[in-house]
């Protein structure tokens, strides 16, 4: 059964790359056919796209023919013959996936598409690279020219919509509804970029803590249960405190950065005593895929070393650090075992000579991680700080906030730090700049 799932897909496709019309109809089948497969299935599926949906080399040949051989004079020509050429190169496979938008829940399965691919591609499948490729250049047109709209979601928005947001919140997940309620008020908002094909599911939402400057804890934004608090009157600070994507097809085409300029226009609108705008944000994978392998001696790709980490730490700190583990129970003479029985406790900052003599190093150790490690294509090494710095904003190492996040799982992240990254007027500027240029018609809702 599954072997005719597939080939009913196979000749789906064809058929529509062969068209010169799409039937519905037909766009309907392959997608409906498509979800009955299995993952290896799914699997199979996309190496056939790859390249049983590629572009004929020998219909290539005539038009580039034509092209090279077209005189210097005859503008009218090269115009024609250049058409034809750009006709030619258009890939069966991307008419395929095009004409998917004509049916209902279309843009979903899209989304839904590439997010598989992706999966595969990082479970480490080779070839769909020209797959991946066709499908997000679509989404970037489809995801321009005026099918974006900004709307904030506040305690009045429906409840469904209220419910989808608060299932996505990954950053700092919710137990219940009423959490989200919290979080929603005039001095904590939150705001979605949505497309008009899926008005009610937002694609990408930020929220939003007001203050009188930066906020360096996020107990002290998101607590429940914690003493009731004023609304904040006049403030002169924005701290974007969460970003979640909700469509993991949209992963790496940029939609944070155009919420984050779109946002910050609402705000100063809104409030036009803000002066800094400014994220708290999670350092993901700090302790585990960094610090740790460097205490363990296991990191040969890092450009700090164990023993320039260990020279961070005083002649008085190490004894006091030593002292205060063994004092307790623990085992272990030298520091790079102490550091690492230390850390990995959850309850490590509660201890007032652990937290005392670890607060600065580990500020510095924190601050070259984002600031100085690279990945292989030059970017910073942690997703988070690549976005933002990425965007133009700043860290200096007194924005560097160790015990910001004491939750069991803001300590197994990132030893319970967090950090501020700063947006200058100036880099706001550029940033809008850059997203008027590649969005220049996104609609603001209310």
């Amino acid at each position: 059964m599954a072997r005719k799932h597939l080939r009913r897909i196979q000749q789906l496709a064809i058929s529509i790359g062969d068209s010169r019309t799409v039937d519905r109809g037909s766009v309907a089948r392959l997608r409906d056919t498509y979800r009955a497969l299995t993952s290896e299935e799914r699997g199979t599926l996309f190496h056939w796209l790859a390249s049983g949906l590629e572009i004929d080399r020998a219909a290539l040949s005539g038009p580039i023919d034509r092209l090279v051989a077209t005189p210097a004079d005859d503008d009218e020509a090269w115009g024609r013959n250049l058409l034809e050429l750009r006709s030619a190169i258009e890939s069966p496979r991307r008419k395929v996936l095009g004409s998917l938008i004509n049916v209902p829940g279309g843009m979903k399965f899209i989304l839904e598409l590439r997010a598989e691919i992706l999966d595969h591609q990082r479970a480490g499948r080779q070839g769909l690279e020209a797959v991946e490729a066709d499908i997000a250049g679509l989404l970037n047109e489809w995801f321009t020219h005026g099918f974006l709209f900004l709307e904030e979601i506040d305690r009045t928005s429906p409840f469904e919509k209220i419910r989808f947001l608060k299932e996505r919140e990954l950053v700092h997940p919710m137990l219940s509804l009423e959490e989200m309620g919290q979080r929603l008020g005039e001095d904590r908002l939150c705001f979605a970029l949505c497309h008009v094909v899926m008005p009610d599911e937002p694609v990408v939402f930020i929220e939003v803590a007001l203050s009188h400057g930066l906020v360096r804890s996020i107990h002290d934004i998101i607590d429940v249960g914690g003493p009731e608090r004023s609304a904040v009157i006049s403030p002169d600070t924005a701290i974007f405190y969460s970003i979640n994507n909700t469509q993991e097809g949209l992963a790496g085409l940029g939609l944070g950065k155009v919420l984050v300029f779109r946002v910050t226009d609402a705000l100063r609108a809104r409030h036009p005593s803000l002066k800094t705008f400014a994220t708290l944000s999670p350092i993901p994978g700090f302790w585990r895929r960094y610090l740790l392998p460097i205490l363990d001696g296991a990191a040969a790709d890092f450009t700090l070393s164990r023993e320039e980490l260990l020279d961070r730490f005083s002649g008085r700190a190490r004894e006091a650090l030593c002292a205060r583990h063994h004092e307790l129970g623990g085992e272990g003479e030298d520091l790079a075992t102490v550091l690492r029985s230390v850390l990995d406790s959850e309850n490590w900052y509660q201890d007032p000579v652990f937290e005392r003599h670890l607060r600065r190093p580990l500020q510095e150790i924190v601050h070259h991680y984002l600031s100085q490690e690279r990945d292989r294509g030059g970017r910073p090494l942690n997703a988070v700080a690549s976005f933002h710095l990425g965007n133009g904003a700043t860290l200096a190492l007194r924005n560097v906030n160790v015990g910001a996040n004491t939750s069991a799982r803001g300590i197994d992240e990132s030893c319970g730090v967090m950090v501020n990254y700063v947006y200058s007027k100036t880099t706001l500027q550029q940033l809008g700049s850059t997203v008027r240029a590649l969005l220049p018609w996104v609609r603001s809702g209310r």
